[in-house]
Parts: C-alpha cells; structure tokens; sequence
C-alpha cells in the first residue's frame, strides 16, 4: 500500500479522484480489518505462551529458580523468558501496524471530506479550467503515473 500515493488530492482532476475514492475506503477498510485480526492472533499467541509458561513454573519451580511460589514470582518469571519476549515483541510490532492501518482509514475518510469541499469550491467557480470534456481513463491513467512520480521525488528529499 502506499499511503502517500492514495491520500493525494489532484485539484485539477476532482472526478478521476472521486471515481477512485470509494475504491480507496475499500481497500484501506479491508487492511485495517485484516490488521485487527493479525493483532487479535498475535495476542492470542502471547497468551497462550504466557500460559505454557505459568504452567511450566508451577509445575518445576525449581528449574526456573524459583524456591517459593508466589504470583509475583512466576509473573516476573514469565515475563523474563525468551518464548515471552519474542511473542511480546511480535505482538508489539503487529499492534503498531493495526494502528497505522487505523490511522489510514481516518486519512482516506478525510479525504473525502477534503473532495466535498473542493468540489464545492469548484462549484462556485473557483477554479478556472477547460470548458472540453476529458477522456476520463487517460486522465486516471495519466494522474496515477504523476502521483507516483511526485511521491517518488518526496521520498528522494526526504
């Protein structure tokens, strides 16, 4: 996916941006729902891992250094574990990729309301333009290849 390509807004093309937006909600909806589920997974691997581990401790205190049983000590025990911190970790880097696909949702939404405003801008004439209709699958093959090549300068500069 490519966040940067997909949030931009061509002024000078507010039907080819329209004819791609509904498109745009669909497909970030869908990876923001496929990211939710890779976090609810991740998630229920770390729990499962965590409870090995309790049961492990409990049932061989002594391999795990552990002389008296206490909630405290096999919590601290689990959490020290490498099995632990390999399933935290994965956990943390899936979480944090649900959130970026939250946050591109919120962005393709505001999109849309950035478009109802230019196309009310462009209904009050403010923007001058050509008066000749367009081929409108030149204009969208030609706007993505722009986009693209505008995202591709960004990033050099950046």
């Amino acid at each position: 996916m490519n966040y940067e390509r997909d949030i931009h807004i061509d002024e000078t093309s507010l039907d080819i941006e329209w004819l791609e937006q509904s498109a745009l909600m669909f497909k970030y909806g869908t990876n923001e729902a496929d990211m939710e589920r890779e976090k609810d997974l991740a998630k229920e691997r770390l729990d499962l891992v965590k409870a090995d581990l309790d049961k492990s401790i409990r049932e061989n205190p002594e391999k795990f250094g552990i002389a008296k049983i206490t909630e405290a000590a096999v919590s601290n025990t689990i959490i020290s574990q490498d099995e632990h911190k390999t399933a935290y970790h994965e956990f943390l880097e899936i979480q944090h990729e649900y959130n970026i696909a939250k946050v591109a949702v919120r962005a393709v939404a505001q999109r849309k309301d950035a478009l109802e405003n230019l196309v009310r801008l462009h209904g009050q004439q403010y923007f001058a333009g050509p008066k000749i209709p367009r081929d409108l699958s030149e204009e969208r093959k030609a706007y993505r290849e722009s986009t693209d090549k505008r995202v591709r300068k960004i990033r050099r500069n950046n």
